[in-house]
């Protein structure tokens, strides 16, 4: 049976032609975790306008912290967080391209997640969300598809998870993307990034307000603390921040109140912390945070991941910056040499850009013409 749309609100932004809705999919979803949702929600912001063939689809993956709201403004006023690379006239031109954002499930900004009411008990699910992987993701990203009557995507693109989403877009339905865009993005995580990823959580985990069942402010801003440091380069935190105080002299104290922060660095990490704890849910980042953990297309082929990508079809670009230390170019390069060992089409662009992993939510002028160049060639094939 297939979902009928309920229209959430209109955009702000009229000149991107956009439009949000939430659609309702009554067909239950087996997870990858054996856990069945008999029902879910996503929320679904769409740009431009869909062709007559519906060859002109683009689908946008979002990362971590991200939502289906990706270009002009909002009804908060809130702009899309990829509004530098997609709208009227930019890389992603929605004069020519049907771009569509989807808030993943499990996320806290309305598609069906920890903060949405568990039908079982009326009550929010909370912790009792089941877990989710990239691959669920995807399967959701292919009922929209068949609810929007998309057989084929032009392209799918993402940025660092969305990125991964992208590539399992490609190995999952190779039938239905002609273009996977993979930037700042790996096929797997490292030790190291598990890592953080584990420390973030615990900090959650370990506030005594999360054990209770309430919000644990404390431990999503430490983990937000570190997910941030994470994506900035230390070239970028020395030019930002260097060792500049807050204050005229040292303090001397320890703590967590404003005044302990020496360092502007400290004060810049706390408050974006804090201001993230504000509108983030905790068992929302615990979800995507192992969700990011769980990524290996090449585990079932004994780590190989060219085997993974045998039976791809998509021509694919990938992106990378040279001072992403969190999915360093290492990465791009390994799943590059997988598709040419695999004789796939691809492209490949390293961004010699200072940010770290923030640069591909940035307007590095290489990267946009680059971006843009690509899609331009896509176009050429509508």
């Amino acid at each position: 049976m297939m979902p009928a749309p309920i229209i959430f609100h209109n955009a702000v932004n009229l000149a991107l032609n956009s439009h949000t809705q939430d659609i309702i999919f009554d067909v239950p979803l087996l997870l990858q975790s054996g856990t069945v949702l008999p029902s879910y929600c996503l929320r679904v912001e769409t740009y431009g306008t869909l062709n007559a063939d519906k060859s002109n689809a683009v689908l946008i993956c979002h990362a971590l912290n991200a939502s289906h709201h990706v270009a002009g403004l909002d009804e908060h006023e809130q702009l899309g967080w990829w509004d530098n690379m997609i709208g009227s006239g930019k890389s992603v031109d929605t004069d020519v391209f049907f771009v569509v954002g989807v808030n993943n499930l499990g996320s806290c900004f309305g598609s069906t997640g920890p903060t949405s009411i568990n039908p079982v008990n009326n009550k929010p699910w909370g912790q009792d969300f089941p877990m989710v992987t990239v691959e669920d993701w995807v399967n959701t990203q292919a009922r929209l598809a068949d609810y929007l009557k998309i057989n084929q995507w032009a392209a799918v693109m993402g940025g660092s998870l969305g990125g991964m989403q992208a590539l399992s877009w490609s190995i999952h339905y190779p039938n239905r993307l002609k273009h996977c865009i993979v930037i700042a993005s790996t096929s797997k995580l490292s030790a190291q990034n598990i890592a953080f990823n584990d420390v973030a959580r615990q900090a959650i985990l370990k506030d005594p307000d999360y054990k209770t069942g309430g919000i644990p402010k404390s431990g999503l801003s430490v983990a937000r603390m570190i997910g941030h440091i994470t994506y900035l380069s230390d070239n970028d935190m020395a030019e930002k921040f260097g060792r500049q105080l807050k204050y005229d002299t040292l303090q001397f104290k320890l703590g967590t109140d404003k005044a302990s922060a020496d360092f502007q660095v400290e004060s810049y990490l706390r408050y974006q912390g804090e201001k993230f704890a504000t509108y983030f849910d905790a068992n929302t980042y615990l979800l995507i945070t192992k969700a990011l953990d769980y990524f290996d297309p090449a585990a079932k082929y004994q780590g190989h991941l060219a085997l993974a990508l045998k039976d791809v079809q998509a021509h694919y670009f990938v992106v990378s910056f040279s001072t992403d230390w969190r999915f360093s170019p290492a990465c791009s390069r390994e799943i590059v040499a997988a598709l040419i060992k695999t004789h796939k089409h691809v492209s490949y662009a390293e961004i010699n850009a200072p940010h770290g992993h923030d640069a591909f939510l940035l307007t590095d002028s290489r990267y946009i013409s680059a971006m843009r160049a690509y899609f331009k060639r896509i176009q050429a094939t509508l």
